[in-house]
């Protein structure tokens, strides 16, 4: 196992590997309080997120560093959800999508899809399996950023399935520490989902 995943370590710079390191730390601390409903899910996905648009820029994956990109403007835009006070005077609240929302998730997801298979054709990238495959992961993670900023229990469910999928993706792309780092975020994702659920349903 440990051969399989840091074995394309050998020849990389330490700098590199230590930002890797540093996005793996900072990427469960966000999906951890995330889990908790903890408010520093923002500042600790944002140091996750900006870290990995350099890292996947340098690596060439463009529609992985298009969705960072995104996953940070979204975490101030979550940033300002949370705290902003509701017509009630409280904060924001969990609950589940309404129909209008899954419709607009649903869009969101296609539109996700066409605008990273474009960046891919604007930098003249040649399209592999792992790319389609990448562009699906990206379409569900986008989905579930702009669902988990307005505290849908649905956010966790897009997140589990695209984290599974992109365990062996990561590693396929030679990014191991990244791909143990979505084990960890899959296992952090089902919690997330059962703490949500539970506190959901004691209202």
């Amino acid at each position: 196992m440990n051969e399989f995943l840091f074995s394309m370590y050998r020849d990389v710079p330490s700098w590199i590997i230590a930002l890797e390191t540093i996005v793996f730390f900072f990427g469960i601390l966000s999906v951890y309080f995330a889990k908790q409903q903890n408010i520093w899910v923002f500042p600790t996905g944002l140091i996750a997120t900006t870290i990995s648009v350099y890292l996947l820029y340098r690596a060439g994956y463009m529609a992985d560093m298009t969705i960072n990109l995104y996953y940070s403007l979204m975490s101030i835009y979550g940033w300002y959800c949370w705290t902003k006070p509701t017509v009630v005077g409280k904060t924001l609240a969990i609950s589940r999508t309404s129909l209008n929302e899954k419709i607009i998730g649903i869009g969101l997801f296609v539109l996700t899809i066409f605008i990273t298979f474009t960046i891919y054709k604007i930098f003249n990238v040649a399209l592999f399996t792992e790319n389609y495959v990448d562009l699906f992961t990206s379409g569900l993670f986008f989905t579930a950023m702009w669902y988990m900023a307005r505290k849908k229990l649905e956010n966790w469910t897009l997140w589990i399935v695209g984290d599974l999928i992109t365990i062996p993706l990561y590693a396929y792309k030679g990014l191991g520490i990244l791909s143990l780092q979505y084990v960890v975020f899959t296992i952090l994702a089902l919690l997330g989902y059962l703490a949500w659920k539970k506190e959901l349903e004691q209202k």
